[in-house]
């Protein structure tokens, strides 16, 4: 079973279950993360929905470039983990299945095109207390 983070499903709600990729994605002492600014300022593992027909490691290179600019290699799975959230872009409840995967930031190609995102180098020890999700935290501790 994927082990749960944060609070639980409600009981009675309907949930959409919305599978994802994430990255730790470390380079020279550092993590590349991305800073959201709304719906609420949030320091994030880079990373998102993989689109339908897409494959898992298709969906997590597009989603780190979009949210960082940057493009990776080597990636390898870490594990999985499920969050029950509201998505506003969305407007819908949903169950996130979210495979965390450690990656390695190759070059820059561009500002992050997703809007509203900044790409952010900061030490593990940080991003332990910084990252927004509790589920991103733990695959952080665990990294470290």
């Amino acid at each position: 079973m994927t082990r749960r983070f944060g609070t639980p499903p409600e009981r009675g709600r309907e949930y959409t279950l919305r599978p994802g990729v994430y990255a730790i994605l470390p380079r020279d002492g550092a993590l590349l993360l991305t800073h959201q600014a709304d719906p609420e300022p949030e320091y994030q593992l880079p990373g998102g929905g993989i689109d339908p027909g897409e494959s898992p490691l298709r969906a997590l290179h597009r989603e780190v470039l979009e949210e960082t600019g940057w493009r990776i290699a080597g990636a390898r799975r870490l594990g999985a983990l499920r969050r029950f959230t509201f998505m506003p872009d969305y407007d819908i409840w949903a169950e996130k299945l979210c495979t965390i995967y450690l990656a390695f930031p190759v070059y820059q190609l561009s500002p992050p095109s997703e809007p509203g995102h900044h790409a952010v180098w900061m030490l593990p020890e940080v991003a332990v207390h910084s990252l927004g999700n509790p589920g991103d935290r733990h695959f952080v501790k665990r990294y470290l």
